[in-house]
Formats: C-alpha cells, structure tokens, sequence
C-alpha cells in the first residue's frame, strides 16, 4: 500500500496523539493494509468499518492517517465526561454522540456539517462491538446512510480483523506480545448514486445501510477466507446475552480463528 502524508495542518493535539499512538501501534502490531488508495486525498467523505474491539479504532486511526487523512469519530458520550479527555477529544474534533437520547441528533448534524466542511468523518454503522458470535458484522444502524444520503459524500467501506487478538471483546486484558497483524482492506466507495436521486426515505435509507454493511462484510470475507452468515446477526431479533457475559462467547470463537490468524501472519 502507498502511503500519503497528511497535508492538513494537525496542530498540537493532533501532533501529541500521533507521538503517543502510532509508536506503540508500531510496536505491538504488524500492518496488513491494501486498498488504501481508495481513501480520498481531500474532500468530504465517510469512513465505515466492522467494530471487533475496543482497540480497533486505533488501528482503524492509524490506516486513515497514514493514508493523509485526519480522521474524526463519532464518538461515546462517554468518553467526553472527564474534562481533560473532553477537552483533547475536541481540540481533536471528535464528535461526542450521545446514544439512545434524543441528544443523538445533535452528532448527525455534526457529522454533517463536518463532512460538508471537507473532512474525513469515521462511522461504525453496527453502533457497537458486533455480538455475532463468530466475530461477523451485524445488521447496520441507519446514521451512516443517512449522513451518505444528505451530503452525498463518498462512503469508503473497510472491513478490518486481526484487533480482537490484541484486546478480545468486553475484555480488559490487552495481549500487546507477540505482535498482532491487523488486516485492513479498503473498498471503493459504496455505490449510493440511484438512492440519492430519489427521495429520502425509510426505504432508501434502509438500502442504503444494507449496501454499506455488505460492502463491508464482503471485505472481511475476504481477509478470512470465509463465508459469511447468509443472514446478519440482528440483536433485536437474536438472543443478546449481557455484555458482561460475553467474553465467553468470544473466547470461544477466538479459539477456531487463532490458526487462521498464524497463518495469516
């Protein structure tokens, strides 16, 4: 993969992250990275990606940097609470999104008007680390097509894999040796021109999230040499445990992938 600089002016939070970052990235995980190219130069754009883990937005931060973008998340509300963080995650522009809470509408019209501005605006569309329990993306939520839908914006899909061996699912227990690869393969951008030319719509907005989510799911078909379910986890519609039992259900699936992780390294 070729990589670009960033030419945007970074500023000194962006500066003080990329010291603290991308050092221990470099030290604990190999790159597997193709299809960067894909990843505009410049302009306003969607980067959406499958959530395997609690780490993966570093890694995913990492591919868009140094592909020359600065990448802005919607981010927990959570993560906004303690002062210091809040102040650096914005001076980062990251976007705080408050979930389940009519304050949710608040980061879409952030996300938009960020995307309009021309920056490089990162969405999970599953909203969560996946629940399925072989590691595969689940059904999408609707905030990334729809921010698609309103500026008309490229949508790039990746689909990553390879964080989970570094920081499992739900799990506190970072594994940072031996160093993990992480695979991350780019896509051109989500064909969404027909649903734009119609009227938004639950319908199209529906569409919309389908496409995003196959692309995606395609691109992790890809890394791990499988096939995926013919049907998408739905954690409305399947059984959810709680996610503070679930590192059991993780364990399990992370057990069959470790050789296809050796062999992938």
């Amino acid at each position: 993969m070729t990589l670009r600089k960033v030419e945007t002016e970074r500023g000194w939070p962006w500066r003080l992250a990329v010291l603290l970052v991308k050092p221990t990235l470099l030290a604990t995980t190999r790159q597997d990275w193709h299809g960067g190219e894909w990843i505009p130069a410049s302009g306003g754009c969607l980067v959406v990606l499958n959530h395997v883990s609690h780490v993966d937005p570093f890694t995913a931060a990492h591919v868009v940097y140094d592909n020359g973008r600065l990448p802005r998340y919607l981010a927990k509300s959570s993560l906004f609470r303690n002062k210091v963080l809040r102040r650096f995650l914005t001076a980062l522009g990251q976007i705080p999104v408050e979930r389940h809470s009519a304050k949710a509408a608040g980061a879409y019209d952030a996300a938009v008007d960020a995307v309009r501005r021309g920056q490089c605006v990162v969405v999970y569309p599953e909203g969560t680390i996946t629940r399925d329990p072989d590691g595969w993306p689940m059904v999408g939520k609707s905030g990334a097509a729809r921010i698609a839908l309103a500026t008309g914006c490229p949508v790039i899909p990746i689909g990553q894999w390879g964080a989970q061996a570094l920081l499992a699912p739900y799990s506190a227990r970072l594994r940072p040796f031996p160093r993990k690869t992480i695979h991350m393969r780019v896509g051109e951008p989500v064909p969404l021109d027909d649903l734009r030319a119609q009227e938004v719509s639950a319908e199209t907005i529906h569409a919309a999230t389908d496409r995003i989510m196959t692309a995606i799911t395609d691109l992790v078909a890809e890394i791990r040499g499988e096939a995926p379910p013919a049907v998408r986890y739905d954690p409305r519609r399947d059984a959810v445990p709680d996610p503070g039992d679930q590192q059991a259900s993780h364990e399990t699936y992370e057990q069959p992938r470790q050789q296809h992780r050796r062999d992938q390294a």
